[in-house]
């Protein structure tokens, strides 16, 4: 037996075991098409993910509370959630036998285009691309552009579309009770749902498999207990503030918590072509949902240094900017970035991105120390030039 005739092997004697409502690996769609021995097409997408520098740099940006994460290492980042959404949906698609590489490869890559400091970093971003008329910035659409066009010298990663939806399709739950897949998707429609977000419209987006929408739920049920222990740990909220009818339900602990919503997702969606919670579930969830929004993420000691954020991104973004403009290759936008991008010292990504553009690709790369030490050193250089 060949080389080619023994994956085929492996990957029908995996496609057998699926659900009917799983992908199947022979039903994969690549852009180009490409062969690796021993490996199906979504598993070859997640080492993909995996080893890029984009997936490396999770480690450096937290994923809520960044102005304690460097005092305390144990508080969630951007590479733990991520860690935690790929488990957590893996535990359900194998459950409902779905096909786990898929998975995989979604909740490894949901978070690429994250900018550093969570969402606060991403609506900064958002303003000051409104403002420059570059569209807005979502971390989804960004998320996407990364392993379209910016990875590996911007040749992208060549992913399939599955992988790719799912990227794009994992944002935007709200009290989400269950989650139907979009089958009839296509390449266009992933294109349109970004030019209209874009231009400020307020569409929706659902995945186009169910492997897809375990992990935009598996997000939420990350985050709901992962954000609350993290809280209590840094002192802003105590346990026993917790509302008795959702400990009662789904526990006061990111352990009981998560083992609650996944059980019911499992027992409810099982030989279903959806995902979806009971209805008692996820009224508790959601009841969560609200008390983690009003005590954790508008906490007014969390948002302090917040106008401090919005005057560094400003300064990187007018600095890079005007160093672009001015040629200045000593600067960290072209050492550090531009001249990663390709032959030529990145001169065909220069001429097809505006330079505005190409600045908010280098900000929105950045882990949170490194955006600290950009700025510092733009401080520094400024000082010392008078």
């Amino acid at each position: 037996m060949d080389e080619e005739s023994f994956q085929k092997e492996i990957l029908d004697f995996e496609d057998s075991n699926l659900s009917p409502f799983a992908v199947k690996n022979t039903k994969a769609v690549r852009n180009r098409k490409i062969y690796h021995s021993f490996r199906g097409p979504f598993s070859r997408d997640r080492d993909h993910i995996l080893y890029s520098g984009s997936f490396r740099r999770y480690i450096g940006k937290t994923q809520v509370i960044y102005f304690a994460a460097s005092l305390d290492e144990q508080l969630s980042n951007r590479s733990i959630h991520t860690l935690q959404v790929s488990q957590i949906a893996r535990t359900i698609g194998k459950a409902l036998k779905l096909n786990l590489d898929l998975i995989e490869a979604i909740a490894l890559g949901h978070d690429l285009g994250h900018a550093p400091f969570g969402h606060d970093g991403e609506y900064i971003l958002q303003k000051i691309c409104l403002e420059r008329n570059l569209g807005s910035f979502f971390h989804n659409i960004h998320s996407l552009r990364i392993v379209d066009e910016l990875a590996d010298a911007c040749r992208g990663m060549n992913l399939t579309f599955q992988v790719r939806d799912g990227i794009l399709s994992h944002d935007g739950e709200i009290n989400e009770k269950e989650l139907k897949p979009d089958r009839d998707k296509k390449e266009n429609d992933l294109l349109e749902y970004c030019r209209k977000k874009n231009q400020g419209e307020n569409v929706l987006i659902f995945p186009t498999t169910l492997e897809g929408c375990i992990v935009r739920i598996s997000d939420s049920i990350s985050y709901l207990g992962q954000d609350l222990e993290d809280a209590i740990r840094i002192g802003i909220l105590k346990r026993n503030m917790l509302p008795k009818d959702i400990k009662l339900t789904l526990g006061d602990k990111n352990t009981d918590i998560i083992n609650a919503l996944v059980r019911d997702v499992i027992f409810n969606s099982s030989e279903c072509d959806k995902i979806y919670y009971s209805d008692y579930i996820a009224e508790k969830m959601f009841k969560l949902k609200k008390f983690n929004m009003e005590n954790i993420y508008q906490n007014k000691s969390l948002k302090r240094k917040k106008k401090r954020l919005i005057n560094e991104f400003n300064l990187l973004f007018e600095q890079f900017l005007n160093d672009i403009k001015n040629g200045e290759e000593d600067s960290l936008v072209f050492k550090e970035w531009i001249y990663n991008r390709g032959a030529n010292k990145g001169e065909k990504y220069l001429m097809h991105n505006r330079p505005e553009q190409v600045v908010i690709d280098f900000i929105a790369s950045m882990t949170d120390r490194y955006f600290h030490k950009a700025c510092k050193n733009i401080v520094y250089i400024q000082q010392n030039n008078f």
